[in-house]
């Protein structure tokens, strides 16, 4: 069923829906500082709190593939923006309450936000991207990168100016609110729904749905998709958890100078996603896969060995640059073929929330025996093995759709 809706405006729509997740996710970093003092966390235990949102994230994509496809996309992104404005209203809470489980189950409900809504907006975009006939996604990404910068400049200034963690978090959920309203409004209902397999009463039957899910699992191309993933989106993650406390703890920053490199990090995932339809085009995704990957583990390798901030800082962007194109070229690729696609961008998208999922308690312990700069040799480690599997993004062709089940 085909709606009124323009791939314009829906790509419009979708580039709010990525900033608002983006601004949301960076003023949770940004205040992270101020909120481990305030439930008075060791770094393990940080860690520990983290990991909600990874465990909220992993529940989110473990449904969402089915919901797109028995309900559409629309449903799934309205859902996911729901639980993002109670996630943080709940972190807010748990910060004033000085309750840590609390700030953790609003993490969870942010995680189950962000996990089910990225299978709905990724199967969207890839739709607006074939629509439009032109790389579409990783700029639709680098629109959560501006949010991140924007959210972190929002944090800088939230703390400099002595603005409580509670009442940041509050405005920002207000206005998160209000652009999802919006936005939800101006996408396609029925993108990524697929035939019902129907039952004695004509019925969905979910038991198909979960059995279409498992398959993907078997599929060589989308496994291999999986591991490339799993390195970059732990590179994005990593960041994303752990950068500011890193700067403080490792180079001496002040919390808010901490959320201005946290800034430029956004700003440099911006810079590669909205960059990065150029090259993608130009030179194909393979290749710009291992560019991208190299950039990371050099990025990563100087923020862990830099003797000053200053280089610590220009390791950041450089880490952000290369870890920039890894997770929306990963989940391009999984939607290529339209019947199952929104099984296998959640098939890719679960490979890279387990490794949010895993990498905020195996980094927390890490660093809690060597320091959190020592630790991110593991996600250097990740990258540098991901490259190793770039050919598996590029478009298939005939021949290798016949050759890509297991």
């Amino acid at each position: 069923m085909r709606t009124a809706v323009t791939p314009q405006r829906r790509r419009v729509a979708l580039f709010a829906a990525f900033f608002v997740t983006g601004s949301s996710m960076a003023t949770w970093v940004s205040r992270t500082p101020a909120i481990r003092d305030a439930i008075s966390a060791s770094t393990a235990e940080m860690g520990l709190v983290i990991a909600g949102l990874s465990a909220g994230s992993v529940l989110g994509i473990s449904v969402a593939g089915m919901l797109v496809a028995r309900r559409g996309a629309r449903l799934v992104v309205l859902c996911g923006m729901v639980a993002i404005v109670a996630g943080v209203m709940v972190v807010a809470l748990g910060t004033a309450a000085d309750q840590g489980w609390l700030v953790a189950t609003g993490l969870a409900f942010f995680g189950y936000g962000m996990g089910s809504g990225e299978i709905g907006l990724n199967v969207e975009g890839v739709d607006v991207e074939q629509a439009l006939k032109r790389t579409v996604v990783p700029s639709l990404h680098g629109c959560y990168s501006l949010g991140i910068a924007v959210g972190g400049l929002g944090g800088l200034a939230a703390s400099t100016a002595g603005v409580s963690v509670v009442a940041h978090l509050a405005a920002v959920a207000v206005a998160a609110a209000a652009v999802s309203t919006w936005l939800v409004a101006n996408l396609a209902p029925a993108v990524g729904q697929e035939a019902a397999t129907s039952g004695s009463h004509g019925r969905a039957s979910l038991g198909g749905s979960i059995t279409g899910f498992l398959s993907v699992w078997t599929e060589r191309r989308t496994l291999a998709i999986c591991v490339i993933v799993l390195g970059m989106a732990l590179a994005e993650g990593s960041a994303n958890d752990w950068l500011p406390l890193i700067m403080v703890d490792g180079f001496a920053l002040s919390a808010a100078t901490a959320s201005l490199v946290y800034a430029l990090f956004g700003v440099s995932m911006a810079i590669g996603r909205f960059g990065g339809g150029y090259f993608l085009d130009r030179f194909g995704r393979a290749q710009v896969m291992v560019a991208s990957a190299a950039l990371a583990v050099l990025g990563i390798g100087t923020v862990a060995f830099a003797p000053t901030p200053a280089l610590g800082a220009a390791g950041v962007f450089l880490w952000g640059v290369g870890a920039s194109l890894g997770f929306p070229v990963a989940l391009s690729a999984a939607g290529d073929e339209p019947v199952g696609a929104a099984r296998r961008v959640s098939a890719v998208a679960t490979a890279g929330y387990t490794a949010f999922l895993v990498g905020p308690p195996v980094l927390g312990f890490v660093g809690e025996h060597v320091g959190l700069r020592s630790a991110i040799v593991v996600v250097l480690v990740a990258v540098a093995i991901s490259a190793l599997f770039s050919r598996a993004v590029s478009k298939p062709t005939a021949l290798s759709r016949q050759q890509s089940s297991v």
